[in-house]
């Protein structure tokens, strides 16, 4: 009797099981996705065993958006038949489209190669590269490109692995195989970002190159395309405001062209205004270095302040401070733009600001959805953003005049002082000896420390000028990766400087490089895109910048930093002015000498390392924004106040 009982049982959750397939796959004929999807769930609990039913599931589920339940269902299926390759490709696409890349890798990474199709590699290999795995990555795009040797786009991303890996020079050829095989509406994108890898391991004959094509290509194009662009190559490699602003724009509308804006929410006034900060840099980061300070002295009677990270979680030091000094710290890493954007929604944020811009591991899409009334770019891009989605850019009278305003999207927010928030709590630098940094005793140490890429050859042809006149001066410049300093010490050979004379200083961590910069006699920046971090590190070190200021913010910064610091007679206007400034200061050491003690008394009163300065100035700029909103006026420029 309970054998005939549970048969009937079996056989009526059939039928019932099968008729809800059937409605789901008249719903799918129909795209009512949503609708199919319910059938089907319906179908596989009647029938778990069913595994069509759960397959089918999965599918619908994923064509309606509902990416972590899809993985969930096909993962179901998966327990009752592990080889199963349609689960384990619907699990996979899930999982991707979901940014769960940790399970993604290990789902895709337990099969053998061999049964991985090329989509599977490449999305194995972009997991990895997420997860800053970047030799795992190098294989599965390996093992992509053995499957679709004349494919552009894995080549593409076996250079974005090897980049990852300090591997610039062998990056750059991916990029070029890429581009000679076709990547279609990336092309763009792509040979900028050559440019960039080219400059990074200084092969300057092939960059220059790629730069004349870059600057053909933006101005042939129509400023109001949407196409992707890596705008950050013309914010750092131009010194043209008009080509920057185009680039930017042509980003920028790529981004909110692939979007709908969330509904505006109502603005309302408030006791304390809530502030949300977005970036991927909240760890061991420069970004991280300057914010933290400014984060700590937020006033929170008026202020409510936010953090989202979508960046890496290192577990260092600086990100437990990041984390102590938010209100509310969110790590949104895994999480959908849209997702991010509505949860900033839903917190209610007023003033959203972007460290980010198009810099690495950027979000631009998060600020295309709109989920705040008023949206800011700070700190972490030199330049305008192009965007009709982002309203102030903040900056100071010297890196943004209002002279300037046609050059950026964004309205303009001037800083009284330096844009440049800064961390003045910090020890101050104790020098090591010079021997303990492989520099001799008795030279004059001209520095030079900005990463290669701002390193160009009309920069270094001044360089070696300055050494050529000045026989006790070596150039210290920072081993960023391994592939620049040959390039560099040839370089120098071929201008009649010897090689010895090129000393090299290798990464370490952030408080030791601090203190060892300080054995510098003179900083070199670098044009026209000065150090920026880079610049006032040497400053609190208390070493004197020498800087050429152009027109484009990225131009301008050591400017700024400089007349922060009270010492604006080393800023100049000229490649002539700099140099001659330059050897000024290479051979009149009584004047270094009191330079640098300007400085390092500036250290303790300038506005640059006044964190409880920058924080009031930076609230007050804030509220004004926010006034404005709540007066339902739009954005304008908002100059110093006299």
């Amino acid at each position: 009797m309970l054998n005939v009982t549970t048969r009937n049982h079996r056989d009526k959750a059939l039928r019932k099981g099968h008729q809800a397939w059937t409605n789901g796959q008249a719903a799918g004929r129909r795209g009512q996705w949503s609708q199919a999807a319910v059938e089907y769930k319906r179908a596989f609990d009647h029938c778990p065993s069913d595994l069509v039913f759960g397959l089918n599931l999965a599918d619908a589920l994923f064509k309606c958006g509902r990416f972590a339940e899809s993985a969930e269902a096909a993962d179901k299926v998966l327990i009752q038949d592990p080889g199963n390759s349609l689960a384990v490709a619907l699990r996979a696409n899930a999982l991707h489209s979901a940014r769960s890349f940790a399970d993604l890798a290990a789902l895709l990474a337990a099969r053998p190669v061999g049964e991985l199709s090329y989509e599977q590699l490449s999305m194995l290999g972009s997991a990895f590269l997420s997860l800053y795995r970047p030799a795992d990555a190098l294989e599965a795009f390996m093992a992509a490109i053995a499957r679709r040797p004349a494919d552009g786009t894995a080549h593409y991303f076996l250079g974005r692995a090897l980049s990852d890996m300090d591997l610039k020079r062998e990056a750059a050829e991916c990029f070029r195989t890429a581009l000679l095989l076709g990547l279609g509406v990336f092309e763009t994108a792509v040979r900028d970002l050559l440019a960039l890898y080219e400059r990074e391991c200084c092969d300057w004959a092939s960059s220059l190159r790629t730069l004349e094509a870059m600057k053909r290509g933006i101005q042939e194009m129509a400023a109001d395309v949407a196409l992707p662009m890596t705008a950050f190559v013309y914010a750092t490699f131009l010194d043209d405001p008009a080509l920057q602003r185009k680039a930017a724009t042509v980003c920028a509308n790529q981004f909110s062209s692939a979007v709908a804006p969330l509904t505006a929410r109502p603005v309302r006034a408030r006791t304390r205004i809530k502030l949300g900060y977005v970036s991927a840099d909240f760890h061991e980061h420069a970004t991280s270095y300057l914010m933290a300070d400014l984060l700590e002295r937020h006033d929170r009677n008026r202020f409510e302040v936010f953090v989202y990270s979508h960046g890496p979680d290192e577990q260092s030091p600086m990100r437990h401070r990041i984390k102590s000094a938010a209100e509310h710290f969110a790590d949104v890493k895994d999480d959908q733009p849209r997702d991010v954007a509505q949860r900033i929604r839903d917190d209610g944020v007023d003033v959203l600001v972007d460290l980010k811009g198009f810099t690495k591991d950027a979000r631009p899409e998060i600020f295309a959805y709109q989920p705040a009334p008023v949206q800011v770019s700070y700190l972490g891009y030199p330049g305008t953003t192009g965007a009709s989605y982002i309203d102030y850019v903040i900056g100071d009278p010297w890196v943004t005049p209002l002279s300037a305003q046609g050059a950026y999207s964004e309205k303009i927010a001037q800083l009284p002082d330096c844009y440049q928030c800064n961390d003045g709590t910090r020890p101050l630098p104790v020098a090591p000896s010079r021997a303990s940094q492989g520099l001799p005793e008795d030279a004059l140490v001209l520095c030079g420390f900005n990463q290669p890429y701002k390193i160009t050859p009309e920069v270094y042809d001044v360089w070696c000028r300055i050494l050529s006149q000045v026989p006790k001066a070596v150039l210290w410049l920072l081993g960023w990766n391994d592939q620049a300093p040959f390039a560099l010490q040839r370089e120098a050979e071929l201008r009649g400087v010897d090689k010895s004379r090129i000393i090299f200083a290798p990464k370490i961590p952030q408080g030791a490089h601090l203190n060892r910069i300080a054995c510098a006699d003179l900083f070199l920046d670098t044009w026209p895109c000065n150090g920026h971090t880079t610049a006032s590190d040497m400053l609190w070190a208390g070493v004197p910048v020498v800087t050429f200021s152009g027109t484009t913010f990225a131009s301008r910064v050591a400017g700024s930093l400089l007349h922060a610091v009270g010492t604006p007679e080393l800023v100049s206007e000229s490649v002539e002015a700099y140099e001659a400034k330059a050897m000024e200061l290479a051979t009149d050491e009584g004047m270094r000498h009191e330079i640098r003690l300007r400085i390092e008394q500036a250290r303790g009163n300038s506005p640059l390392f006044s964190g409880e300065r920058i924080a009031r100035d930076i609230e007050a700029l804030y509220e004004r924004m926010w006034e404005r909103a709540l007066a339902g006026l739009s954005p304008k420029h908002l100059p110093v106040l006299a």
